[in-house]
């Protein structure tokens, strides 16, 4: 059985700031051009119900069909997403298999993992810097996700979704967690 301890515990990080949400904060801007709070986290069960599909052998345009579908109560869609989404990852055979990704196009499932802790690790900042909340994020993790993206790091902005990029300004002995988010486009 893979290791899912990394989406574990990013996923965690995401939950302990959803949960503290109140009401008045859901329509609250994220670092996330274009998206309040609300629209984040729909993105996080989006994303992890793509991952799901993806992993059960679905087409990128078949996975790409998960996104703005309508959303009910979004703490428990979370939950449920991120519960399933681990266990497909813990499934054998899971890291190793080759998924089409909608933008990546055909990537191992290890590297669909290291897509999506990342992506629960940044967005646990993106929340938190946008409803007052904890913006420490765990060091171990912040170390993982910046390893897994070193590959790409210097051609991270051309993507579309980290924003720029690295913005050239923060030192290479700033704090890891400081070169991460500004490597992912967020200038805290």
């Amino acid at each position: 059985m893979p290791d899912t301890t990394e989406l574990d515990h990013s996923q965690a990080e995401v939950q302990r700031r959803v949960v503290v949400i109140g009401p008045s904060q859901w329509a609250l801007p994220t670092p996330c051009e274009r998206w309040a709070v609300r629209d984040l986290v729909a993105h996080l069960v989006e994303g992890s119900r793509m991952a799901i599909r993806l992993l059960e052998g679905a087409s990128a345009e078949e996975a790409r069909a998960v996104f703005g579908v309508p959303h009910g109560d979004l703490l428990e869609e979370l939950d449920e997403a991120f519960a399933a989404e681990l266990a497909a990852f813990a499934h054998p055979g899971a890291l190793e298999s080759v998924v089409h990704h909608p933008a990546a196009g055909e990537v191992p499932g290890a590297t669909l993992y290291g897509f999506r802790t990342g992506d629960y690790v940044v967005h646990a900042w993106d929340l938190a810097h946008a409803t007052g909340g904890d913006e420490v994020l765990p060091a171990d993790l912040v170390a993982w996700v910046w390893q897994s993206l070193q590959p790409v790091a210097s051609i991270i902005g051309q993507f579309g979704v980290f924003g720029s990029g690295p913005s050239g300004t923060v030192a290479e002995d700033a704090p890891l967690q400081r070169r991460l988010l500004d490597l992912t486009g967020r200038r805290p």
